[in-house]
């Protein structure tokens, strides 16, 4: 279960990001709105992550974390903000998917 937990924050972790990248577009009112966004998936990552390590090793958890982060950010940016695809970006971003099920198969 705290596997599931991990990989929510991860996903929370990729919202923050989405909303600072909103910010960056936006002002007046939607501005607040997407950093109250930002404020709320940050905190939701964190407590999921805290919640995971409980019972995950940190040297796991932290890094499958920042890697779900990472693709979902890369993959939003490119899907919302049009962020540049090419073969080297797709590649590096298969290896750290390949990465994070790596440390997954191997942790205990």
């Amino acid at each position: 279960m705290n596997w599931v937990i991990l990989i929510i924050a991860g996903f929370f972790e990729s919202g923050f990001a989405f909303c600072l990248g909103k910010m960056k577009e936006v002002t007046g009112l939607a501005y607040y709105l997407w950093g109250a966004g930002f404020l709320i998936s940050l905190a939701l990552s964190m407590i999921l992550l805290a919640k995971a390590v409980q019972t995950l090793p940190i040297g796991t958890a932290y890094p499958v974390w920042t890697g779900i982060g990472a693709v979902g950010t890369v993959i939003l940016g490119i899907v919302f903000f049009h962020e540049p695809v090419s073969f080297a970006r797709l590649f590096f971003i298969t290896t750290l998917i390949a990465s994070i099920i790596g440390l997954k198969l191997v942790s205990h």
